[in-house]
C-alpha cells in the first residue's frame, strides 16, 4: 500500500434493481380504486384514523382495517423540501419542490410532486390538488396523479394537522 495514496473523494456506481411487487388484499383494492379515479384508504377500528395507501392493518395497533373510506384528491402540503440537485433518472427542471400531503379525509401524509409553483412560494400549510393524467392512461398506478398544484383556498393553520405529522 503506497503512503502517498490520495483518499477517495468520490465514486460513481451505476446501479439497476428490477423487482416484482405482488400487492396484498389492501394495496389491490386501493390499486383498483386508483385505476378509476378514486384515492381509497382504510380506517383503524381502533382510533378511526384513516391510513392512504392502505396496508391493511394499523401501523400503531396492528388489527386489521377493513373499512375503506374514500377520501379527496385535494390536500394540505404539511411539509416539503426544495431539489436542486439533479439526477439522471429525473426529468424535471430544477428547483422543483416535493411535499408530503395531508389528503382531506386522510391521517397520514405521502411523498408527491408539486409544480405549477414557484419554489419561493410553497410553504407549509399550502392547500393543494392532484393533476391527473388523460383517463385514458389510467392504470393501477399511483401514476395516474401527475403531480399536485396550488388552489386558491386559504393555508390551513399547522395546529389543525399537526397531530397528523
Amino acid at each position: 500500500m503506497s503512503d502517498a495514496a490520495e483518499p477517495v473523494k468520490r465514486l460513481v456506481t451505476p446501479v439497476r434493481i428490477e423487482y416484482r411487487y405482488t400487492p396484498g388484499i389492501a394495496a389491490t383494492k386501493f390499486l383498483k380504486a386508483i385505476a378509476q379515479g378514486k384515492l381509497v384508504g382504510q380506517r383503524c377500528p381502533v382510533t378511526g384514523k384513516v391510513y392512504i395507501p392502505p396496508r391493511g392493518a394499523s401501523p400503531t395497533h396492528g388489527v386489521p382495517t377493513e373499512e375503506e373510506v374514500e377520501v379527496s384528491d385535494k390536500g394540505t402540503v404539511v411539509t416539503y423540501t426544495i431539489v436542486r440537485v439533479p439526477s439522471e433518472n429525473i426529468e424535471l427542471e430544477l428547483p422543483y419542490a416535493a411535499a408530503q400531503i395531508l389528503l382531506d379525509g386522510a391521517d397520514i401524509p405521502f411523498s408527491a410532486l408539486l409544480q405549477e409553483v414557484v419554489v419561493e412560494d410553497v410553504r407549509i400549510g399550502m392547500r393543494v390538488q392532484a393533476v391527473w393524467r388523460p383517463k385514458e392512461e389510467w392504470g393501477p398506478t399511483f401514476e395516474n396523479i401527475e403531480y399536485f398544484k396550488p388552489i386558491d383556498e386559504p393555508d390551513v393553520p399547522f395546529e389543525q394537522f399537526k397531530e397528523h405529522l
